[in-house]
């Protein structure tokens, strides 16, 4: 494909996908869209987690000009094929955590990029898994402490202590624990006409 100076978009206001991005070296800008991230009734998560992806960059894509690549991500925590939120407060992570203790839970993420220019357009599922050690009381309340992991679903931060609750990790991108998996960025954007080497 012809290479061309394009606007990159990042369709998302977090900062933890932000750090991510700024790892493969490429100036970007940011949106936020403003959608219902509400659930639908008999929804599995991986049709959930494909609607939302796709329905931020729907959002944003009719505000921008035709030499721009959008990128919009958004991820679910499940266990036993229940959707699980943030906790927003302290006693609700003491829950989350009290309950996965010793389980497993599973990450979705979704990845959608978009370009507006030829439109091309690339949907992508990561899945990566969380098995939790048994965990004490004490652990639990001395990790929320610490970390305070009150807007992360599963009530965790794998990229700082987060990991001291782990007993293992199985996925081929650990980066979409956290938010946008970027090896799928990379290929996504190739596939595109963003080649992040070129």
């Amino acid at each position: 494909m012809t290479f061309m100076i394009q606007k990159l978009i990042l369709g998302s206001s977090s900062k933890y996908r932000q750090n991510l991005l700024n790892r493969l070296g490429l100036t970007f800008t940011t949106r936020s869209p403003n959608i219902d991230e509400g659930q639908l009734e008999n929804e599995t998560p991986e049709q959930y987690i494909e609607r939302i992806t796709k329905a931020k960059a729907l959002a944003l894509k009719n505000t921008l000009d035709n030499n721009c690549i959008l990128i919009t991500s958004d991820q679910c925590a499940t266990f036993n094929g229940e959707i699980i939120g943030k906790p927003h407060t302290r006693d609700n992570a003491i829950k989350q955590l009290k309950r996965f203790s010793g389980q497993k839970i599973e990450f979705l993420t979704g990845l959608y990029v978009v370009n507006t220019h030829n439109q091309l357009d690339r949907y992508s599922l990561s899945t990566y898994s969380v098995t939790f050690r048994e965990l004490t009381e004490r652990e639990i309340q001395r990790y929320i402490e610490i970390d305070s992991p009150l807007d992360c679903a599963g009530s965790f931060k794998c990229e700082s202590l987060g990991v001291a609750l782990f007993k293992q990790m199985e996925g081929y991108d650990p980066t979409s624990l956290e938010g946008l998996p970027l090896i799928e960025t990379c290929n996504s954007l190739r596939a595109v006409g963003l080649n992040p080497l070129a």
